[in-house]
């Protein structure tokens, strides 16, 4: 028997509330004997999330100006600054309402503006600290994955450059060609020449020009009509605001029109594949339609492709896409957004 362990805390969220419940529990650790009512542990809570308040303040708007804008001096000042501007408000507010019956108050002492500016400083420390260590735990793991899985996807590349199967069906359809047509077969072997150089040059990359990804689309798609062009109605248009200055993971979209040609192109009967693509300020919107036939071929699927792209999305475009699949009685169709690059 196999276990498999789950890892703790890997959701955000459980991360998120596991740092405010650290934070409490270690703010108040010496302090646990002192409480006698619900109403001190509620006006030591209250105190507490003003704390934690100032602390996320600084972690979303003034953290990025360190980060991001590298102007450390300018985050020192502002930093200063707003912990002075919570310590005016900490000591009037402690002062007049949560010392009142609260554990946390022991000594006069903590009546003072210097002890309100040292809490604050200590704790915007502790929680800040926290959570970098924790969000460049993330980081680190997201890149791990994405490192990893792109490593998959060019070993598959290169198992699938001489893949018998493909070779088999198109060296048959220039064979077909070649009989009846034969002033077309160079135009067909560039074709095939496009999507094995693609394959080779460009399938290794981490991102690729829009315009390399829809010429190696385009010259698949041409395959497939002379493939099964005769029975099946195949419409496919591409629009962009700007060509060429957009860049998008290699091999990202293929999957799906592969997916349409495969399974709405197996029978005998008239079937459409319908793949409209645009890009439109920085947004990438596909459409592949196709027809669900009544009588097909049996097509084997391990839908290995179809769930390695689901990943990579995910991994390559996290939040800044939308997949949305659709199937019913007489067809089926795939609406992808991707915010490109």
């Amino acid at each position: 028997m196999k276990w498999k362990f789950k890892p703790i805390l890997e959701n955000k969220w459980e991360q998120e509330t596991a740092i405010l419940v650290f934070s409490f529990i270690l703010f108040t650790l010496n302090d646990w004997v002192f409480i006698q009512s619900w109403k001190g542990f509620s006006n030591g809570l209250l105190y507490f999330f003003v704390l934690y308040f100032h602390a996320q303040l600084n972690r979303f708007f003034l953290l990025p100006i360190l980060l991001k804008k590298h102007q450390p001096v300018l985050y020192i000042i502002l930093t200063v600054g707003l912990i002075a501007l919570f310590t005016v408000f900490l000591y009037q507010f402690s002062t007049e309402f949560i010392y009142k019956n609260c554990f946390l108050y022991k000594s006069s002492h903590q009546k003072t503006y210097q002890f309100q500016f040292a809490t604050l400083s200590g704790t915007l420390v502790c929680i800040l600290g926290t959570i970098q260590i924790l969000e460049h735990y993330r980081a680190q793991k997201k890149e791990a994955n994405k490192i990893l899985l792109y490593n998959q996807v060019q070993l598959n590349a290169l198992k699938n450059q001489f893949n018998p199967h493909f070779l088999f069906n198109t060296m048959n359809t220039l064979y077909g060609i070649s009989l009846k047509y034969p002033e077309r077969i160079s135009e067909m072997i560039m074709e095939v020449s496009q999507l094995m150089r693609y394959q080779v040059e460009q399938g290794n990359k981490e991102f690729v020009s829009i315009e390399n990804e829809i010429t190696f689309i385009s010259s698949y798609i041409q395959l497939e009509k002379e493939r099964v062009g005769y029975r099946c109605t195949i419409d496919f248009d591409y629009e962009c605001d700007q060509e060429g200055q957009y860049e998008i993971a290699p091999m990202v979209l293929i999957t799906f029109i592969e997916n349409s040609f495969k399974h709405g192109a197996a029978t005998i009967e008239k079937c459409f594949v319908t793949i409209h693509i645009k890009v439109i300020k920085g947004k990438l919107c596909m459409n592949v339609s196709n027809s669900v036939p009544q009588h097909k071929k049996e097509v084997v699927s391990t839908k290995i492709g179809l769930k390695n792209t689901k990943e990579r999305l995910e991994i390559l475009y996290p939040k800044k896409h939308q997949l949305e699949i659709t199937q019913n009685e007489y067809d089926y169709t795939v609406n992808l957004v991707i915010e490109l690059r």
